[in-house]
């Protein structure tokens, strides 16, 4: 049986037991290759051009809604002070998928000049769209896990990228020791506002109690995993610190600005002990 993978530069995502060959990434557009099944040994693959995914690839320009304000130059100062300590290591997000999640994703990645993934859209996108994933998880878990592990090694064989990961990325020993290649953050988002985030997605059904309940139970199960992160980047603590006692008031910026501490401390550690093990 032929395999689906996803190839960004001269890397490959081979996504088992999928009936189409490869998608391939070409200027944050990903194409599909199908076999031409008029020919039999040796086809030349036509594309069928996909739409583009959850992903972007920053030119050093922020959006005008992000740019104007103050929040932003601040945190475009902040990533230009890390990005020379940094070097290009990838950076993955892991915690319950929110809009907070993936804000702070984008707008890190484009302060940092990176790519932006998320993982989850990957799969969804390899597999044709989230219903089918949602069906191909439920029917064969195993294989869609191994679909995420696939992305995961590609992914961080890598450099200068921002990952929003799903939870697959904390379900294995191997997945965790796959985002030890880069800097890994728990986005960590309280359940309130993850559950409402949800609940005004048209695409999951259920009243805002039965969603926060499916939430909690997600967040007891992977909250172990989400631990091994390097740093914790907390919406409650980031409101604390400044003050803020409504957590709507929290921006993106301010989350993001808040990563980026975190990625300057992990550097600084990680710069000094390599300069105390040179030899004299």
């Amino acid at each position: 049986m032929e395999k689906l993978s996803v190839s960004h530069m001269n890397a490959r995502f081979a996504l088992p037991n999928r009936s189409f060959d490869f998608l391939q990434f070409q200027h944050s557009i990903f194409f599909l290759k199908f076999p031409n099944p008029n020919q039999n040994s040796n086809p030349n693959p036509n594309l069928v051009r996909l739409r583009r995914l959850n992903c972007s690839v920053s030119d050093g320009t922020v959006p005008s809604s992000v740019g104007a304000t103050d929040s932003s130059l601040v945190v475009k100062k902040k990533a230009a002070e890390v990005s020379s300590d940094l070097k290009g290591t990838s950076i993955f997000l892991v915690g319950l998928q929110s809009s907070l999640k993936a804000g702070l994703g984008k707008l890190l990645a484009d302060a940092l000049r990176y790519y932006y993934f998320d993982s989850d859209s990957l799969v969804e996108e390899a597999v044709g769209g989230a219903l089918t994933a949602k069906s191909f998880r439920e029917s064969d878990t195993k294989g869609f896990y191994e679909s995420e592990t696939e992305v995961l090694k590609q992914l961080s064989s890598m450099g200068r990228l921002v990952v929003c990961a799903g939870n697959g990325a904390v379900t294995c020993p191997t997945n965790l020791a796959l985002l030890r290649h880069g800097i890994s953050l728990w986005i960590d988002v309280p359940l309130d506002l993850v559950a409402r985030d949800l609940t005004e997605d048209p695409f999951v059904p259920g009243p805002y109690p039965e969603v926060r309940d499916e939430q909690g139970a997600l967040y007891d199960k992977y909250r172990a995993g989400y631990a091994t992160a390097d740093a914790i980047v907390s919406v409650q603590k980031v409101a604390s610190r400044l003050g803020r006692d409504n957590l709507d008031e929290v921006t993106i910026e301010d989350l993001t600005l808040e990563a980026l501490r975190e990625i300057e401390k992990l550097t600084r550690v990680k710069k000094m002990i390599e300069e105390a093990a040179r030899p004299f």
